[in-house]
């Protein structure tokens, strides 16, 4: 590359010949050769800005000690060198061009097994939000189900307990089957209500007792004459109960129509008077009539 070159003051144009064919003046240019400063390579960034302009970036450069010709010359050198490079890099990816258009070619179909992947992913969702919606049907039912199971069980024991209180009322009424029960036992012997000061001017005490037991029985008939009627009137097993819940009902009647008839034989009005409220409690007060009647 070359530098410029600076003359004396007193050197002539004419004379330079003379000093060129001086040794001593060969030996003091190469010094002044030496010292003189050397323009350094244009940076590449200055060319990479979004904004760069030519004739603004050449007049930039008028501080440079260098001259038109080497400035061209080493921008032709920058010019060779990017082409360079360039080439460099087209022939690198040179071979992924032809495999990125057979990618290209080929992506229909790999557009296509995704499509059909997706598909099948699809189709497998379904799958399992239908088996997911006929498992909560399955345990809709089975709950409701055991809702229903449950509420048979409770109306079973109902049904038991109003069972076991009609046997046992037969019992003490002596209506059932096999020994009847002793009414007079220490199981039943309990204040139920009646108040014995109304009852101590009878003079016959069988009478006095025979009517707590009477009252007894009517407290355990109107129990079952009320649970029976919180269950459901049409249950066959209710059915089959109803013919044995009238036969406790026309007993009892019998039997305070007899305590009835003996407190009027004694004229114990006081006894006559808790006998008719009995029957009163058992809506027998028609029957209660004709016995006073007939009495």
């Amino acid at each position: 590359m070359s530098a410029f070159l600076l003359a004396s003051p007193s050197q002539s144009a004419s004379s330079t010949p003379a000093y060129t064919d001086s040794p001593a003046y060969g030996s003091d240019n190469d010094d002044d050769q030496d010292t003189l400063p050397y323009p350094t390579e244009l940076p590449r960034r200055d060319f990479l800005g979004l904004d760069f302009d030519p004739q603004t970036y050449l007049s930039s450069l008028r501080n440079r000690h260098q001259t038109l010709e080497d400035l061209r010359s080493d921008l032709r050198q920058r010019s060779q060198l990017l082409n360079r490079e360039l080439m460099d890099l087209v022939n690198g990816n040179y071979e992924e061009f032809p495999s990125l258009g057979g990618d290209l070619r080929d992506g229909g179909e790999k557009v296509e097994g995704v499509r059909v992947g997706l598909l099948a992913f699809q189709r497998e969702v379904e799958g399992i939000r239908r088996a997911v919606r006929e498992r909560a049907s399955e345990t809709k039912t089975a709950l409701d189900a055991r809702k229903g199971v449950r509420k048979e069980v409770v109306l079973g024991r109902k049904l038991l307990d109003l069972a076991n209180r009609v046997e046992e009322l037969e019992g003490r009424l002596g209506t059932a089957d096999g020994e009847a029960l002793d009414d007079e036992s220490d199981e039943f012997d309990i204040d139920d209500g009646v108040d014995d000061s109304n009852q101590t001017g009878s003079s016959n005490g069988v009478l006095s007792r025979r009517i707590r037991r009477l009252d007894r029985q009517c407290v355990s008939y109107m129990l079952i004459t009320r649970q029976a009627e919180a269950i459901s009137s049409s249950h066959p097993f209710l059915a089959t109960l109803r013919p044995r819940i009238d036969g406790l009902r026309k007993t009892i009647i019998l039997d305070l129509s007899a305590a009835l008839w003996t407190a009027i034989s004694a004229g114990d009005s006081a006894s006559t008077l808790i006998l008719t409220q009995l029957f009163a409690d058992l809506g027998g007060e028609m029957d209660a009539v004709r016995v006073l009647r007939h009495g």
